[in-house]
């Protein structure tokens, strides 16, 4: 019998670009669900700000 899968594929959207009235850059990673509960946060980099910039994970 299979086991249920563990990894999940999540959204990352920048922090910073809502403030600046930029539009919002998204990346998808996945993650293992059972190693890690929280949401993720990782440096990426945002093209519409020229910077890397945090990405939290979204829903």
């Amino acid at each position: 019998m299979a086991k249920k899968e563990q990894r999940i594929t999540v959204t990352l959207e920048c922090t910073e670009a809502r403030a600046e009235g930029k539009p919002a850059s998204r990346y998808t990673t996945k993650k293992n669900k059972q190693n890690t509960s929280a949401r993720i946060e990782l440096k990426k980099y945002n093209p519409f700000l020229r910077r890397h910039t945090l990405h939290k994970e979204i829903k």
